[in-house]
């Protein structure tokens, strides 16, 4: 029976890429062995606040409880920012836009109706009426945030780069803006008192660990994964069917939120405020902390906060002038801003990632002490060998042409591509053979033709959708997610396809293509850290994760030795006869081609010169003169040679 991933139009035989019930409880699901791994993460980072909260509330004064609640308050804030930048890898510096629009809102809930008509006399009704405890006041406040943030992110969730930073940078001036000018509601840049103090140590603190809880939860999600692997490549994470888009949306709300949640307790600790307590310096400030700590990680957020926390104390104090012993040392003014700027320089030069780097401290002190096996799942019972399909996957292309400006790299090209065949794609470099696979995975847009699957048009589909129904690919430079390890690589792309359902099962699923690419004991390494035919195979794993009927591969052979090619050509034959996935592998190594594909196309200046069996290709007088020249063509009957031959002359 045919079903249909994603969208009802495109009908996959049986045993492909499909999405059911269990597949869609995966968007925020954890297995068992994930949620202790992340459970032991927070504990590490909570234990030492909640100690920290203890001692200075039964053992020290009221101003170093304020300064740890203040603490616990830029956690969130710092967080906030890392869950954004961290996950997409685009630099914001606008969520201090969010903690300026929550301190002002929140602080129109809680304020007594009195104090609202002395300061804000043109206050609307519905605010100036309001008076509500802080979690109501946040519930409310959130709410309303949550549209405004979905909103402004999404044009930014379609950026890239630069162009994103600069977006963030524009919200920030925007709404301080809008802050100064809506005076009925914010006093413009006056600051607004009356205040209700709500945000006391305990509060803080607890605001403080439920946010460290969910911002790990997420990073660990499908979701965080799937924004990780944008992150890191995008066109890579769209090969394994990763929405780009709609993931750092999401992301973007999250993030947003938690900002809010920052600016609504800021506002009840400081009871007095004004829009310029949200702009630059607090912006610069928060930055700090995240740069130093790491951006990619939630223990980053916490560790850099701490640390650049006590080194503004200690600044502040020094910029005041104090007195060390009979020493009355001169005011030096911008020693605060100077010296975080030094810091985040020395940092940056020394660890580029920030103290924590891209593993989280849970992650760092299993591995140190080889612990990592007691949160490793219970494996599954079930085979994950694929039974093969009784239907069919067909890949039409017809009449397709790309063109870079005055450039031809593809003209008129058609063939035919099944999930019962490996085709060969041949052709002297230069010839528009990655063109070719970037069109057909929509990695790029054709200037002309189409192409098919199962009869339904896909020329305009985005790549992720094409990779979410059947159609996967590998790159000929590789292009892993450098920064993830070498589990996660391959588990975001089980979640991304959802093939395997459950949490636990796309663990299982992970691991078993792992053994069988032999990954096994370098799981927890990054990607990265591979020597190249590891990082080749793992590659490949990584497209199979997605359980495809058509296997797109870019110079698989690129760079490996004869016994890791033979080694390779076993693999992929395999795969065509036990798990029927169709290959059309580009490869310069003709002997591999030759004795793997069932059929060859072979391209010339981007044009199609041949096609059929390989017994036929080596003997085409087109494709000898295509890869050795017309002059050296021309040869005598008697000492005919074939292509082959040739390349080895």
């Amino acid at each position: 029976m045919a079903t249909a991933r994603r969208d009802s139009t495109v009908a996959i035989p049986a045993g492909s890429v499909t999405t059911d019930s269990r597949g869609s409880a995966l968007a925020f699901g954890l297995s068992r062995a994930r949620l202790a791994r992340a459970l032991f993460g927070v504990a590490i980072l909570v234990l030492p606040l909640a100690l920290l909260a203890l001692v200075a509330d039964l053992a020290l004064g009221k101003a170093v409880q304020g300064t740890v609640t203040l603490l616990f308050i830029n956690i969130i804030a710092v967080i906030g920012f890392g869950i954004y930048s961290g996950n997409t890898g685009i630099m914001s510096f606008g969520h201090v836009a969010f903690m300026n629009i929550g301190a002002h809102a929140a602080a129109l809930f809680t304020m007594p109706p009195a104090q609202k008509a002395t300061q804000l006399p043109d206050l609307p009704a519905f605010f100036a009426n309001a008076e509500y405890g802080l979690l109501p006041a946040t519930a409310i406040t959130l709410a309303g945030s949550a549209i405004f943030i979905l909103v402004v992110g999404w044009p930014i969730a379609r950026l890239v780069g630069a162009s994103a930073i600069i977006a963030t940078l524009a919200l920030l001036g925007a709404v301080y803006s809008l802050s100064i000018g809506a005076v009925e509601f914010t006093k413009g840049s006056q600051a607004l008192f009356g205040v209700p103090r709500m945000t006391t140590l305990w509060v803080a603190f607890a605001f403080a660990a439920v946010i460290i809880l969910l911002a790990r939860l997420y990073r660990d999600s499908r979701a965080g994964l799937e924004t990780q692997a944008t992150r890191e490549d995008p066109l890579a994470a769209a090969s394994i069917g990763v929405a780009i888009v709609p993931r750092r949306l999401l992301t973007w709300v999250v993030s947003g939120l938690v900002a809010t949640v920052a600016g609504i307790l800021m506002g009840h600790f400081l009871t007095v405020f004004s829009p310029k307590e949200f702009y630059f310096i607090q912006t610069f400030a928060l930055l700090a902390m995240l740069i130093v700590g790491g951006v990619a990680t939630v223990s980053g957020a916490v560790i850099g906060t701490v640390l650049v926390t006590v080194l503004i104390e200690i600044l502040r104090r020094l910029e005041e002038g104090p007195q060390i012993g009979p020493i009355d040392l001169p005011q030096i003014f911008g020693l605060t801003t100077l010296g975080l700027g030094v810091c985040m320089i020395f940092v940056m030069i020394k660890r580029r990632d920030g103290l924590i780097g891209f593993r989280e401290l849970d992650e760092r002190i299993l591995r140190r002490f080889r612990l990592s096996a007691i949160f490793e799942p219970t494996p599954a019972a079930q085979d994950w060998a694929r039974s093969k399909a009784d239907g069919r996957t067909t890949l039409a292309v017809r009449h397709l042409s790309k063109q870079f400006g005055g450039l031809k790299a593809n003209q008129d090209i058609s063939f035919d591509f099944s999930s019962d065949e490996i085709l060969g794609l041949i052709g002297p470099n230069g010839s528009g053979k990655t063109t070719l696979l970037n069109m057909l995975s929509r990695a790029l847009p054709p200037s002309a033709g189409s192409v098919t699957l199962n009869g339904t048009d896909i020329t305009r589909k985005p790549a992720h959708w094409v990779a979410g129904h059947g159609v996967a690919r590998t790159f000929q430079n590789i292009r892993l997610f450098q920064n993830l390890t070498v589990f996660e690589n391959v588990y975001a792309a089980v979640l991304a396809s959802g093939s395997a359902g459950s949490a636990t099962d796309s663990e299982a699923r992970t691991g078993a293509l792992l053994a069988q690419f032999s990954l096994t004991d370098q799981a927890e390494a990054l990607a990265s850290s591979l020597p190249y035919g590891s990082q080749r195979r793992l590659e490949i794993a990584r497209a199979l994760a997605t359980r495809p009927r058509l296997l797109l591969l870019d110079e698989p052979a690129a760079g490996m030795n004869e016994v890791e090619s033979d080694a390779l050509l076993t693999l992929l034959s395999e795969l065509r006869q036990r798990d029927g996935i169709g290959l059309l592998i580009v490869e310069h190594d003709l002997s591999l081609i030759l004795r793997l594909c069932d059929r060859i196309v072979v391209l010339n200046k981007g044009e199609v010169i041949a096609e059929g069996p390989p017994d036929a290709i080596q003997q085409n007088p087109a494709v000898i003169e295509a890869y050795i020249g017309t002059k050296r063509s021309r040869r005598p009957e008697s000492g005919q040679t074939t292509v082959r031959e040739e390349q080895k002359q």
